[in-house]
């Protein structure tokens, strides 16, 4: 990829295998609550921060759904798998950021809250990788909104266009491509449509295919 300076990546289901965990969790309290967890809800709040999750549920689920109470309940069951087994590194996710720090600025733009972003990538060991993170708390709307990504940008003091997003969620695709970065997919729990197909540059079966492209 010719021109590109920085490499932005999003963090679940790119680095960190939390989307497998947020997977459970939700199931974990859609049962608790006594409601039929749908993969289609599930999947359309894939890559957006808590607020924006909050009007998603609400519209899927009803008006009246107690929203603060599942989220605080999957947030619970998270934080029991995460101190209990420990999030598992993406396939490559070391090895990648080991061969692109010494060629690009990398960068982080993240859905989740800064606090948890932070404790999760210390605790895999990938934090020093990145010059900044940009969170879910620091946006008005996330993901497919493209503020994050402009934000992003801004804090490494580089243009959108000699930018480069790797994401793997139709959210985030399209985020990074309203805010005018090449976009670069490794599907984890959603494979691409055609319309999300034509937003991106490369579509990669792995992290380890970055190589052969940046």
């Amino acid at each position: 990829m010719r021109d590109i300076k920085a490499v932005v990546f999003d963090m679940d289901g790119i680095l960190l295998d939390t989307e497998t965990i947020c997977d459970r969790t939700w199931s974990m309290a859609a049962r608790t609550m006594g409601i039929q967890s749908d993969v289609d809800f599930v999947n359309e709040c894939r890559g957006t921060n808590f607020q924006d999750t909050r009007v998603i549920l609400r519209r899927c689920l009803g008006d009246d759904f107690d929203v603060e109470r599942f989220m605080s309940l999957a947030a619970q069951y998270f934080r029991e798998i995460e101190f209990g087994e420990g999030i598992p590194l993406m396939p490559y996710a070391k090895e990648i950021l080991d061969y692109l720090k010494p060629k690009y600025r990398l960068a982080l733009a993240s859905s989740t809250r800064g606090e948890s972003v932070r404790r999760q990538l210390t605790n895999a060991g990938l934090i020093s990788y990145f010059e900044t993170l940009t969170t879910g708390d620091m946006v008005s709307h996330s993901k497919p909104d493209p503020e994050i990504y402009h934000l992003a940008c801004r804090s490494i003091r580089m243009r959108e266009q000699d930018c480069v997003a790797v994401e793997d969620s139709p959210n985030g695709i399209k985020s990074a491509s309203l805010a005018g970065l090449q976009v670069i997919m490794v599907p984890d729990k959603i494979q691409p449509t055609e319309k999300t197909k034509a937003l991106c540059s490369h579509i990669l079966s792995s992290l380890q295919g970055l190589e052969s492209i940046l």
